[in-house]
């Protein structure tokens, strides 16, 4: 999930400002001269930044509570005007204007401790221009002395301070970039620190990063630091003294080139992990700690980035108690915000031989053993396969039965009511299918065959006349373009035939009750004409007229499911020509909306449903012919699916079946291979890896510039509506409650939207929505309906050329009704429309900012405690931020 932040930003830290018990993000922006503050709502998503203006070139952050009122404050180092920044915090998450302080040359890295006993936190900075750190002793009310300088290594960078020799003082620990050296100064008394302890890293190091912790369990602080230049990081063991193991090496990998570190136990297990950021590949390493000072040696953890990432930070932003990461990039206008996910591995594969050409697979228990079993069709051998499964995954020699002339399709039931499972498969070669009735003990009776329809190619199961007694469903292959149903007598016999028009070369068959009347139906994919068939069940053994949905190109396979949680049976479908998977999600009306197309491998010919991840969220499979592997899409709950992910599997896959074979509670997956003769299991096992969240599409060329949240539905799940200034469109995404939403609906807007808020207007118990229209000087009202939907816009004028930057709402005459205030760009002026709570407003009250202000952001709220709606305006013209406050 991507967040809006100022020009590059820089570095990130967290922290809760406004004491809401939720963490919030504040990062440096270089080129603008500011830090943004992002308070946070607690699910991992965030409020529309404020900006605060500091010095030149800010580039490190660090927050701490500077003046004993237990809020929090911030300091930044100001790179190019050799300064730092404090920025004292207000209770509601809001902060003044910056004071300066100066330092060394070149400020970079920041850290705060108490060095001189007074309980009053202090700061030290590395100024990297003349080789010191400065420290700045704390008054305690938000004020600092003047620096006292000390001595480092060649362009000090990274900083940390922690007690490195058990005396109970604070010591300080820097980087040291272009000297490949780390300094530890000891602190003595009163905030004076002790020559440096250096002890020196490998040549061409470039120290970019350091960091702190107990990564032995010793009690005793140890160190790491990110090596930029040699492309790893290095760990070094404290004795308690102040004194260092010498450094153990951990590969990031080549051209890595890591930069910046966070600490946290990211598998819970107790023991202390590193992330780490690698600008060179765009990337996150993870490496899991062992509790002994030593760590996994692969990156357990993964994620990759579009742009060179600046920083990491690390925080429990959805309140899941698992802990995310945050990003900050260079040359990206933005962070994302990564949450830990269970992905699934299926990287294991064992390949049994067939000796023949595998087509199809079904898994049952045959000798009734409790172990999962499987059967193979051999097209051109003429019979099947099964194969014995043993509890490791494992499985026997194979036994073969004699079936029709080519068969393909196989599915296993009970055909004779005796709790036993049976086989049926479908014969292309002699238009007929084989049913083999099963002993209870893995061995199967010889073939009593049935005739089917022209090119019999998939077969399904189904009790299809509520009988009791199961009934099979074929899909025929050939240009009669039908389905042939067979009634059950439930002793392993069949009536004949029943054809079904559907369309042109019905490839796959399967069933399912769509219409929630407890009878079966039946869903066709049809080779040739692109679309599915879809034959409402009457109950009786009979069925009603096809009626057609839309799918991709040549779909192949189709399946059934609840992909989104609603207890309503969708469907899912493969199209071979143009490598996607098609799902339709059901209405539980026999009806579908239309099809959401995902990516998959080269000719996906079949796919399975199934939770491969453990998360309870059916997820898909596809097997991908013509690449040899499997593409994994897993599920979010709602319907919608992550991108592919892919493996391995065997030469020319030609179906897919999921079951436990290893009894370990993960599904694994099966797939014949038709050229490779044999058939590969891939064993499930749990991966952990950083997924972006949820990234909501807003339209091609949308240019989607500010975004609100409110329950527009009221279905008590948050939704979220955003401003597309390059569609000149709103849309609003209605949440699921899980963290994903349904596709945006659009509503027409002013010119060029820019920013949104949200308020009831017209004091109907409903929330509509206000936007600025930058491009026309006018905020556009929407009264809100209560089911998601809006009436068109209500428009007010700003002013002439006022190029209405920001909009907020907010009640500045106490009079209960909601008022609008905009930040006027162009007329340098805020600008009150007050309401008359019918969603109607007065004409518009100025109030000048200063000639070239140029106010972009405006926030409302009470800054003195009188009672009285204040408000704050950032003026980017000449880079401060002004607070007017309500006097009457």
């Amino acid at each position: 999930m991507a967040y809006s932040a100022g020009f590059t930003p820089y570095q990130v830290a967290a922290g809760d400002f406004n004491n809401d018990t939720l963490l919030d993000i504040v990062v440096t922006n270089s080129d603008n001269n500011t830090v943004s503050v992002l308070l946070g709502y607690g699910n991992g998503s965030f409020a529309n930044r404020v900006e605060y203006s500091t010095g030149t070139n800010p580039i490190f952050v660090v927050v701490a509570d500077f003046n004993n009122d237990t809020y929090l404050d911030i300091v930044v180092t100001n790179y190019l005007d050799n300064t730092i920044s404090v920025l004292l915090g207000y209770s509601d998450g809001s902060f003044a204007m910056q004071t300066t302080y100066l330092t060394g040359d070149r400020p970079a890295g920041l850290a705060v401790g108490d060095f001189n006993n007074d309980t009053r936190q202090d700061i030290v900075v590395s100024n990297s221009g003349n080789n010191t750190i400065g420290v700045l002793l704390g008054y305690g009310n938000g004020s600092f002395a003047s620096q006292k300088s000390y001595s480092t290594g060649t362009y000090p960078l990274a900083l940390a301070v922690s007690d490195f020799n058990n005396d109970t003082r604070p010591d300080i620990v820097v980087t040291n970039f272009n000297g490949n050296t780390v300094s530890i100064l000891l602190r003595y008394d009163r905030g004076a620190m002790k020559n440096e302890v250096t002890f020196t890293s490998s040549a061409g190091a470039h120290l970019a990063c350091v960091a702190v912790s107990d990564f032995n369990g010793d009690s005793l602080l140890d160190i790491i630091v990110a090596n930029y230049g040699s492309n790893n990081l290095g760990v070094s063991l404290g004795y308690g003294n102040g004194t260092f193991e010498n450094e153990m090496i951990l590969s990031t990998g080549l051209e890595s080139h890591p930069y910046s570190i966070a600490i946290n136990d990211f598998n819970k297990d107790g023991q202390v992990d590193i992330a780490v950021v690698n600008r060179g590949t765009k990337s996150l390493s993870t490496f899991l700690g062992k509790g002994n000072g030593t760590f996994e040696s692969q990156t357990n953890y993964s994620a990759s980035f579009n742009f060179a990432p600046l920083a990491v930070g690390v925080g429990d932003f959805n309140s899941d108690g698992q802990s995310e990461i945050v990003v900050a990039y260079d040359d990206a206008d933005n962070l994302d915000v990564f949450v830990i996910y269970d992905t699934g591995d299926f990287s294991h594969r064992t390949t049994y031989s067939t000796d023949s050409w595998p087509v199809w697979m079904a898994f049952g228990d045959f000798n009734n053993d409790a172990q999962l079993d499987f059967v193979v069709s051999t097209r051109y051998y003429d019979n099947v396969i099964v194969y014995l499964g043993y509890s490791n995954g494992s499985f026997a020699n194979p036994m073969t039965y004699l079936v029709g002339n080519e068969p393909y399709y196989v599915a296993v039931g009970d055909f004779n009511n005796d709790s036993l499972l049976d086989i049926v498969v479908a014969n292309v070669g002699n238009n007929s299918i084989s049913v083999l009735l099963g002993y209870g003990n893995g061995s199967f009776a010889t073939q009593k065959t049935f005739s089917a329809g022209f090119e019999p190619y998939c077969v399904a199961i189904g009790d299809f006349n509520n009988d009791s007694r199961l009934d099979i469903v074929v899909a025929n292959l050939d240009s009669s373009n039908s389905i042939s149903v067979l009634l059950g007598y439930g002793n392993g016999s069949f009536a004949s035939q029943e054809n079904y028009s559907t369309g042109s070369r019905s490839w796959s068959v399967a069933v399912g009750d769509f219409n929630n009347d407890s009878r079966l139906d039946i869903v066709v994919a049809n080779f040739d004409s692109d679309f599915i068939s879809l034959l409402v069940g009457y109950g009786n053994g009979s069925f009603a007229r096809q009626v057609k949905y839309a799918t991709g190109t040549t779909p192949t396979c189709v399946v059934v499911g609840d992909v989104n949680s609603d207890s309503r049976l969708d469907i899912v479908v493969t199209n071979r020509d143009d490598n996607t998977v098609s799902v339709l999600l059901g209405y539980g009306n026999g009806s579908f909306a239309s099809q959401t197309i995902y990516s998959t491998g080269n000719m996906p010919l079949k796919v399975a449903v199934g939770d491969l991840n453990n998360d309870t969220r059916p997820d898909i499979v596809t097997i991908n012919y013509r690449d040899n592997n499997v593409s994994v899409l897993l599920g979010y709950g709602n319907g919608v699916f992550a991108n592919q992910m892919t493996y391995p599997i065997g030469t020319t896959p030609n179906s897919v079946a999921l079951g436990d074979l290893n009894n370990d509670g993960r599904l694994d997956i099966v797939s014949p291979n038709f050229y490779g003769r044999s058939v590969s299991v891939l064993l499930g096992y749990i991966k952990q890896a950083f997924v972006k969240q949820t990234t909501l599409i807003t339209g091609n060329r949308s240019r989607p510039m500010s975004f609100a949240s409110g329950y527009f539905n009221n279905d008590n799940q948050l939704d979220i509506v955003v401003v597309n200034s390059g569609t000149n469109t709103m849309g609003i995404f209605l949440g699921y409650g899980n963290g994903s939403f349904a596709s945006q609906t659009v509503f027409p807007t002013g010119s060029t939207p820019v920013s949104i808020a949200v308020g009831d207007f017209n004091n109907d118990t409903i929330l509509d929505i206000v936007v600025a229209n930058s491009g026309n000087d006018t905020v556009g009202v929407f009264l809100g309906y209560g089911n998601g939907s809006f009436s068109s816009q209500k428009m007010f004028t700003t002013g002439f050329a006022s190029l209405p930057r920001m909009v907020a709402v907010g009640d500045f005459n106490n009079d209960t009704l909601l008022d609008i205030i905009v930040a006027n760009y162009g007329t340098n002026n805020v600008g009150i429309l007050l309401g008359y709570g019918n969603g109607s407003f007065a004409g518009v009250k100025v109030f000048s900012t200063d000639y070239g202000s140029r106010p972009f952001l405006v926030s409302v709220d009470d800054f003195n405690n009188d009672g009285k709606l204040d408000f704050a305006v950032a003026n980017k013209g000449d880079d401060n931020l002004k607070i007017f406050l309500q006097t009457c």
